[in-house]
């Protein structure tokens, strides 16, 4: 990894990342911040495992690895970290080590997986993933996207 990706990850804050313009296996990502918060305060033991599931169902989904991936297993890697260093106080940042552990095995299969199989060259920088060309439309609307599904399912 080049020195400049390593500072670009090491200084990446959540309010970075255009969460609602990301894809994920249901949507968009733009309630992660608030799920992130969650993880991070590591206080309540219903609500981690309620924002864990989404924000990991998100990320990764039957071997799918999603444009919010890469950008959620950073702050998810920091949760960790936290989280391995509060784990002999805290029950609740034990139950997450121990989950999140199991899910960053879960994507380091995917990306094994994903390794063999024939794809696009690797961008150069990691900040390149945030270029408008991959980015959702600022217009898009998901609620209008969502009833627009839910009439299709009627008829």
């Amino acid at each position: 990894m080049t020195e400049e990706n390593k500072t670009y990850i090491r200084q990446l804050k959540v309010a970075d990342v255009p969460w609602h313009r990301l894809t994920t296996a249901y949507g968009r990502g733009t309630d992660f911040p608030a799920h992130l918060t969650v993880l991070e305060q590591m206080r309540d033991l219903a609500s981690v495992k309620k924002s864990l599931y989404v924000f990991t169902t998100n990320l990764e989904h039957q071997g799918t690895l999603w444009h919010a991936t890469p950008f959620g297993t950073v702050f998810l890697n920091r949760i960790l970290e936290k989280a391995l260093m509060e784990s002999g106080q805290n029950p609740v940042a034990r139950f997450l080590a121990g989950e999140l552990l199991d899910f960053f095995a879960c994507i380091l299969q995917c990306f094994h997986d994903g390794d063999e199989m024939e794809h696009a060259s690797p961008l150069p920088c990691f900040s390149d993933l945030l270029k408008e060309e991959y980015l959702w439309s600022e217009e898009y609307d998901e609620e209008e996207d969502e009833m627009r599904y839910e009439e299709d399912e009627v008829f």
